[in-house]
C-alpha cells in the first residue's frame, strides 16, 4: 500500500470518528451490544460452510437413528450434537447456521428489491406532482390496505400450485425475495416521497434548473443523495420484516423446503415435536430468529434518533 493510500485511508478514519454518527453510536450502549450481537451472527451465519460441523444438505451424513436427539445438556444427549437434532437427525446447530444465512439473504435482497422500486416511484411521485403523484400513491394507498403476509400468501400459494415441487425448491429463495419485495415497496416509496417534496422546494434544485439539468439527473444525483438517511432508517427496519415475513411463510409451508432449512421452517418442521417433548428443534431456532430481529430493530431505531434531533438526546 502506497503513502497516498494510507494517507486518505486515515483521513476517511477521522472524518468517520468525527461524525456525529460515531459520537452518538459510541456513547449509546444499546447500540453497541446490538450491533455486535448482530455482527457475530450475521459472521457465523456467512462462513456457516467452514464453522458448522455438519453440512444438513449432504445426506450421507444424516442417520434418523440419532433423529430427535435432546441438546448437550440434557440427559440422553449426544455430545457430537450441541443443540441436538432435528427430526431428520441433522445437528441442530449447523442447521441453524445454514438457516440464518438463508433468512439474512432473502432479507437483505428483498429489501434491496422493494428499495430499487420503492425509492423509484417516491423520487418520481413527489418530484413530478399533480396527477401522477395521485395515480402513484393510490396504488401504493390500495397496496397498504393490504395485509403484505396476505398477498405473500395468496401469491405464493398460485405460484406454488403452478409449479412442481422440485421447480419450486430449486427457485424458492428468489421467489420469496420477489414476492416480499414487491409486497412492501409502499413503505419505502412513501417515505421517500415526503423527503422528496421537502428537497425539491430547495435552491440547489432551482439551481441545478438553471443549469438546464434534466429531470432524472436531478432527481437521481441531486434530490436521492440527501434523501438516503430515512432511507437508511426504513430500510433497517424493512429488513426484519422481510426476515419475519419469511419466517411467516415457511412456518406456513410456503416459504422455504424443509431439505433448505432457514428459521422459519425449522420452527415449522419443530412444531409437530413441540409437545412430545423435542421442544428444543422449535425454541432454539426461535430464539435466534428473536434475538436477529430484536437487534436489526434496536439499530433501526438508533438510526432514526440520530437523524432526528428532536428524538435524540445526547
Amino acid at each position: 500500500m502506497s503513502q497516498q493510500q494510507i494517507s486518505n485511508a486515515s483521513s476517511r478514519w477521522q472524518r468517520i470518528k468525527q461524525s456525529d454518527l460515531f459520537y452518538y453510536f459510541s456513547r449509546d450502549k444499546v447500540a453497541i451490544v446490538s450491533s455486535v450481537v448482530f455482527l457475530i451472527l450475521a459472521t457465523l451465519a456467512i462462513l456457516s460452510p467452514l464453522i458448522a460441523p455438519f453440512d444438513p444438505y449432504d445426506l450421507r451424513q444424516l442417520d434418523l437413528m440419532d433423529s430427535e436427539l435432546p441438546p448437550v445438556w440434557i440427559e440422553d444427549s449426544d455430545s457430537r450434537f450441541l443443540f441436538g437434532t432435528d427430526d431428520q437427525g441433522r445437528d441442530l446447530w449447523s442447521t441453524i447456521l445454514y438457516g440464518m444465512r438463508v433468512s439474512l439473504l432473502i432479507g437483505i435482497f428483498a429489501v434491496l428489491f422493494q428499495g430499487t422500486i420503492g425509492i423509484t416511484i417516491g423520487l418520481v411521485s413527489g418530484y413530478m406532482g399533480g396527477k401522477v403523484d395521485s395515480i402513484l400513491m393510490r396504488i401504493a394507498d390500495v397496496q397498504l390496505s393490504f395485509s403484505t403476509l396476505m398477498v405473500a400468501i395468496i401469491v405464493l400459494a398460485i405460484v406454488k400450485s403452478a409449479f412442481d415441487g422440485e421447480t419450486y425448491s430449486s427457485w424458492a429463495m428468489v421467489i420469496l425475495i420477489l414476492v416480499i419485495g414487491l409486497s412492501e415497496w409502499p413503505q419505502i416509496a412513501r417515505t421517500v416521497r415526503s423527503s422528496v417534496l421537502a428537497e425539491k422546494e430547495k435552491e440547489y434544485v432551482d439551481a441545478a434548473h438553471v443549469m438546464g439539468f434534466g429531470s432524472v439527473r436531478i432527481m437521481f444525483k441531486h434530490i436521492l443523495p440527501n434523501c438516503l438517511s430515512p432511507i437508511f432508517v426504513i430500510s433497517t427496519v424493512q429488513i426484519a420484516n422481510a426476515i419475519i415475513t419469511e419466517a411467516a411463510l415457511s412456518f406456513l409451508g410456503l416459504g422455504m423446503p424443509v431439505t433448505e432449512p432457514s428459521l422459519g421452517s425449522l420452527i415449522s418442521i419443530g412444531k409437530e415435536y413441540l409437545f412430545s417433548g423435542s421442544w428444543w428443534i422449535t425454541l432454539i431456532p426461535g430464539l435466534f430468529l428473536i434475538v436477529i430481529v430484536i437487534t436489526i430493530n434496536l439499530m433501526g431505531d438508533f438510526l432514526r434518533d440520530v437523524y432526528n434531533p428532536k428524538l435524540y438526546k445526547d
